[in-house]
C-alpha cells in the first residue's frame, strides 16, 4: 500500500490549511448562523456586465484567447489605470490577464523567489502570501504592523528587516484584513528605503477602488518605483465579479516576459467569457463601483460605531470592507472569541491569527453584507459580550 507521506513534498506537507475556512466549515453544519467572514461582495455582478459575458458565449466566443488575454481588454485596463491611478502600461507587453488576482500573486512569487531567498510580508496580511512564498523554498519574513500606527507599514521596520537575502516585498494596501490605507507620503517613505536595492515590490492593489475619504495611491506611481513594481489587481472586489475569476498584473516588459512565461505553461489564458464581461465593466462600470463603495462606506460607519458602543477597541478602517477589532477584553485571544461567539450566538467571524501571529488578539469581520445582517450580528454580539461582563 502506498505511503502518501513519502510522495508529498516536505514543503507542501508543512503548509497549514487556510485559517479562514476552518470556522466556516463548522458554521456550515449549524443552523441560523450569521456569517461575516468571507471577503466577497454581497452584490450581484451588475446586469450589463453579466450580459456582456452571456452575449460572448451566445456569439460562440468560447475558444482560448491569447496567453496575455484579449488585447481589447488589456487596452481597457491600460486606460483605466492611467485615468484612475496615474500609472501607465503598454497593453501589448506589460499587462497580463490572470485567473483572479490569486494567480497573479502565485506566479509572481514563483518568478522572483528561489530557495534561500527572503520576502518581506507585512502582517496582519492576506492568508496566501506566506504559504505561497514558502512553497517556492523562500522564507517569508513577517513585519508586524500595529493598531497604534493604524496598521501602516513603518519605513524603519522595513529597513531593519532587509538582509542580503531579501528579494521582494509584498505591499497590500488597502489591507485585508485590517482595512488600513497608506497615503502617498507614507508610501514614499517606504520607497526611499528601497532606493538603491534590487528588491522587487509585489503591490496587491485589489481593493484600490474601496478607499473612504482619500484616494488610493499606487506604489508604481511613485518616482523610480515603476521599474521594481508588479501591480496586481482584478475585478472581484470593485466590480463584484468574484466567481468570474479574472485578475491581472502589470509590470515593466523586462519582468513581464518571465511572468507571462510561467502563466503560459500553467494556465494558457484566463476565462474567455469573463474577459468580455470585464471589457464592459471597464467601459461602463465606474458608476457601479461608486455605488457599491458608497454602500460599503455606510456599512463601515455603522459597524464601527456599533463595535465601539459595545466596548471594543476597534481601529477605524479606511479601505477594503473589513473591521479588525481587538477582542482581548472578552476572550483569551481571537480564536477563543471566534469559537465562543459561534457556539453561544451563532455568528461566524475569522480569528486574527489566520493573517499572522500579530493578529492573534483580533478578529476580522467583513461588512460586505447587508445592513440587516450586520445589525442582527451586532445584536447577537451584544448578548455575547454582556454575558462576559
Amino acid at each position: 500500500m502506498i505511503d502518501y507521506s513519502k510522495v508529498i513534498t516536505p514543503i507542501v506537507s508543512t503548509v497549514k490549511p487556510s485559517g479562514i475556512r476552518k470556522y466556516f466549515d463548522i458554521a456550515a453544519t449549524m443552523e441560523n448562523v450569521i456569517s461575516l467572514g468571507v471577503g466577497e461582495p454581497d452584490f450581484v455582478t451588475p446586469e450589463h456586465i453579466r450580459q456582456a459575458g452571456i452575449d460572448s458565449i451566445n456569439a460562440g466566443k468560447t475558444q482560448y484567447t491569447a496567453n496575455y488575454g484579449l488585447l481589447d481588454l488589456r487596452k481597457e485596463i491600460s486606460q483605466y489605470l492611467e485615468k484612475r491611478f496615474d500609472i501607465s502600461y503598454d497593453p501589448a507587453t506589460e499587462i497580463l490577464t490572470t485567473v483572479g488576482g490569486s494567480e497573479a500573486i502565485d506566479i509572481c512569487l514563483r518568478v522572483f523567489l528561489s530557495p534561500g531567498d527572503e520576502i518581506l510580508v507585512p502582517e496582519p496580511s492576506f492568508v496566501c502570501y506566506g504559504p505561497l512564498s514558502a512553497i517556492t523554498g523562500a522564507t517569508p519574513v513577517p513585519i508586524k504592523t500595529i493598531k497604534e500606527n493604524s496598521f501602516k507599514l513603518m519605513p524603519e521596520d522595513v529597513k531593519a528587516a532587509i538582509t542580503p537575502k531579501t528579494k521582494a516585498l509584498i505591499l497590500s494596501y488597502p489591507c485585508n484584513p485590517t482595512g488600513a490605507v497608506m497615503t502617498r507620503d507614507e508610501l514614499q517613505a517606504i520607497a526611499n528605503v528601497l532606493e538603491g536595492t534590487n528588491i522587487i515590490v509585489i503591490a496587491d492593489e485589489i481593493y484600490a477602488e474601496l478607499c473612504y475619504g482619500l484616494k488610493h495611491t499606487s506604489f508604481a506611481s511613485l518616482p523610480s518605483m515603476r521599474e521594481r513594481t508588479v501591480v496586481v489587481s482584478g475585478f472581484s472586489k470593485a466590480f463584484a465579479m468574484t466567481g468570474w475569476r479574472l485578475g491581472y498584473c502589470c509590470a515593466p516588459k523586462e519582468l513581464m516576459m518571465y511572468i507571462g512565461r510561467v502563466h503560459q505553461y500553467a494556465l494558457m489564458c484566463a476565462p474567455t467569457a469573463a474577459q468580455y464581461a470585464a471589457i464592459e465593466a471597464l467601459k461602463n462600470g465606474i458608476p457601479d463601483i461608486e455605488y457599491m463603495a458608497t454602500k460599503y462606506n455606510e456599512r463601515r460607519l455603522m459597524l464601527h460605531k456599533g463595535l465601539l458602543d459595545l466596548g471594543f477597541d476597534c481601529f477605524e478602517p479606511q479601505g477594503a470592507f473589513y473591521m479588525f477589532p481587538d477582542v482581548s477584553m472578552y476572550a483569551a485571544d481571537g480564536e477563543d472569541f471566534v469559537e465562543s461567539l459561534l457556539k453561544a450566538q451563532r455568528v461566524a467571524v475569522v480569528p486574527g491569527n489566520a493573517f499572522g501571529e500579530s493578529g492573534k488578539n483580533h478578529v476580522r469581520i467583513s461588512y460586505a453584507y447587508s445592513v440587516e445582517q450586520l445589525k442582527a450580528a451586532l445584536e447577537r454580539i451584544e448578548k455575547f459580550v454582556s454575558s462576559k461582563k
